[in-house]
């Protein structure tokens, strides 16, 4: 069993509230999926290779737990694809917001070069 302790981050210290929010929710949900499977916190660390503590942060929402011990949660919960389907290119509509603005605005008509299509 691994023990871990909270690290300092000025990364989880300087989270913008609703971001702080989103992750509390987060760990409320994990507690929520757990309980749902009737599973218990030592069981689910065990399946995690976490410690107690660690499944509590998480679900604590606490801010320094590390993307591996997400994504190692939702692999016990079966859920790894929505991890990799979080920030997809396909479902990114500011990202293709982006893309399309940088389209050019108008289109030239190819030069005359012999091939008639």
């Amino acid at each position: 069993m691994y023990i871990s302790m909270p690290r300092s981050s000025r990364a989880a210290s300087g989270l913008p509230p609703q971001s702080h929010r989103a992750i509390v929710q987060l760990g409320k949900d994990i507690a929520l999926a757990r309980r749902r499977r009737k599973l218990p916190q030592r069981l689910m660390a065990e399946r995690m290779l976490v410690s107690v503590q660690t499944v509590q942060r998480l679900e604590a929402g606490d801010p320094t737990v590390g993307l591996a011990v997400l994504a190692s949660a939702l692999h016990v919960f079966g859920m790894t694809q929505r991890l990799a389907a979080l920030v997809a290119p396909d479902t990114d509509l500011a990202g293709i917001s982006e893309d399309l603005a940088r389209l050019p605005k108008t289109t030239h008509a190819a030069s005359d070069d012999g091939l008639d299509f």
